[in-house]
């Protein structure tokens, strides 16, 4: 039996990568706040909607890694790499990611959040 069970490990990467999403939809938004937009409301709008899914989405992998006794736990990061330990019933699985891999990753799913929100304010 493998440490990490294949069905686990979205989850797992949930919880590195949700977190960064959420990051990311903050900072956008004190940027929109601020910034010299005339319509500030359609870009707050979409990004109010793409945080409550995000974070609906890691409470529910919280909830997940809780029930199955599985942990995350970022350990050590350098210009190239950022070490996870992924915990499984007491077992440690370590993973290295490259962190262009992380940002680009994070970029992916912030376009797909984008476009679940923007189809769900249309009403597509």
């Amino acid at each position: 039996m493998p440490l990490i069970p294949a069905k686990a490990l979205p989850h797992f990467e949930n919880m590195i990568y949700l977190p960064m999403v959420l990051t990311v939809l903050q900072r956008d938004r004190e940027l929109f706040e601020k910034g010299p937009f005339k319509l500030k409301g359609p870009y707050l709008k979409i990004v109010d909607n793409t945080v409550k899914q995000v974070q609906s989405e890691l409470q529910e992998t919280s909830f997940y890694l809780r029930r199955n006794n599985m942990k995350v736990i970022r350990k050590t990061r350098d210009s190239m790499f950022t070490e996870y330990i992924f915990i499984n019933g007491g077992y440690e699985d370590h993973r290295r990611y490259l962190n262009v891999r992380l940002r680009n990753r994070t970029e992916e799913l912030l376009e797909l959040y984008f476009t679940k929100s923007g189809n769900q304010l249309t009403g597509h």
